[in-house]
This record gives C-alpha cells, structure tokens and sequence, in this order.
C-alpha cells in the first residue's frame, strides 16, 4: 500500500519523518505558519451559554492529532468552526493565515477546498457509482474527466476499492462507503483532513485499517485531525490528544 501511496500526488511534501506529535510544542514556538490556529474562541447559539470557551489551539503542517471529548462536549461544533461552516461568537480563527471572521463569501470555497472533510453518515449520493462519488468534488469543479480519471483510478485502488468503482453505494458495505467517503475527501488533495467519527459504523478490524489509512496519509505530508471517541482507536497510535470537556480544551502531546 505504502508503495502505491507514494506513486500518488496526493502529498504536496514528504514527511519529515518524526512520529506525527513529536516536538509539536517545540516547532510551533519556532514559527506561527500554522494551517489552523484558534486563540480564546467562544461560541454561543443565541442568547444561551458558551457552547465553546477560551478554546486556544493551533494544527501544524503534517500533524496528527486526536479530538476527543464525551457525547455533547463540542466536538461537532468545533469541527463547523474548523470548516468554518460556523463563525465564533469570540476569539480569532486563522485558517490558513486568512481571520474567518473576515473571509468574503466568495473567498470561502478556495479556503474550504484546502480542507477534506469525512462525515460520519458517509454523504455519498446513491445514484452515482463509486467512481463517480469520488470523482464528484472534480466535476463540478469545472476539470475534464480525461484529465483526472488515472487520479481517481489510483485512489480507489490506494483504499481497496479497485474492484468496487463501478458500484452503486447501496451494495456497498459500511466500510466500503467510509473508505470511499475518505477518498472523496481526498481526491482535492487537501492540505489538511478532518475526519468526524470515521470508525463508528465499523468493526474493530476495520477500524485499525482505517486509521493505518490516515497515518499513512499523514506520513506523506497531509495534516489529520480525527474525531473520535474511541478510546480503543486512539490507544494503537501514539499522537496529540485535544481533550473537548464542558466546552474547554485540554491537550496532552
């Protein structure tokens, strides 16, 4: 697999080779080109209580981090403002050095189309094959089949769907739709992955082949962010924890 993955151009630069987490604390005192960076964000759904508070974060470049909390901690909430498909109520996010609170509704899709986002319902249409799903974000984004095809092709194959492009969603296995909801995500070679509870709907076996998808991903230069709240899932690999409670971070390196 890892042979594949390297033959892709899904990676805009190798990694640099340290376990994703490694010295984060240390790099990040050297330099502020953080891909995102939150500094005391707050966030409140009308007049009610801050959902989020004094949240304080920053996502480097090839980093690998864990966000984690329990069941109505925020973690969905923080993942709409990592997308900025939700601005905060206060506090600055920079998103690729750009202030969101500033962004033009016209500047947002060039911003967006730098992250890849894996939903947990998988969002894949069911009329379309999965080639075609994959291939989707690429189409309505103007380019010709002629020229992306090989791209799409050698992704499925990289997340063991080669036999299984030409399939319609419903006769695909939950696991098969989450590996062809990453490779959508994927396809737009995103700078940074954000992946909300990827292994939910899957078996322990699938779970582990998943996120050795996501590592080696990360390897090769993206970014990754995984929501979860597995503690099994995150105990296989040794990365940055956000810890979501009551509306506060905690992160443990």
């Amino acid at each position: 697999m890892a042979g594949e993955a390297a033959s892709l151009e899904f990676a805009v630069a190798r990694g640099s080779g340290r376990r994703p987490g490694e010295n984060d604390r240390r790099w990040r005192s050297r330099t502020r080109n953080d891909l995102i960076r939150f500094e005391n964000v707050g966030l409140r759904y009308g007049m009610g209580q801050e959902v989020l508070r004094d949240v304080s974060l920053e996502i480097a470049p090839r980093s690998f981090q864990f966000l984690t909390g329990p069941s109505g901690a925020g973690k969905t909430t923080l993942m709409r403002l990592l997308f900025m498909s939700l601005k905060p109520t206060r506090g600055l996010i920079s998103v690729f050095g750009a202030d969101t609170a500033r962004v033009t509704r016209a500047e947002l899709p060039a911003l967006r189309r730098r992250i890849g986002v894996v939903f947990q319902d998988f969002r894949l249409l069911d009329h379309l094959t999965t080639y075609e799903n994959v291939a989707l974000p690429l189409r309505v984004s103007g380019k010709s089949e002629s020229d992306y095809r090989a791209d799409v092709v050698d992704l499925l194959e990289w997340v063991g769907l080669g036999e299984r492009m030409h399939v319609l969603p419903p006769v695909l296995s939950g696991g098969e739709k989450q590996r062809a909801a990453i490779a959508r995500a994927l396809i737009t070679k995103p700078e940074i992955l954000l992946a909300d509870e990827p292994t939910g709907n899957v078996d322990p076996p699938l779970a582990r082949r998943l996120l050795r998808l996501f590592v080696e991903l990360n390897r090769l230069g993206t970014s990754v962010l995984i929501a979860t709240h597995d503690l099994a899932l995150m105990e296989q690999f040794d990365a940055r924890r956000i810890v979501l409670a009551e509306g506060r971070v905690r992160i443990y390196e």
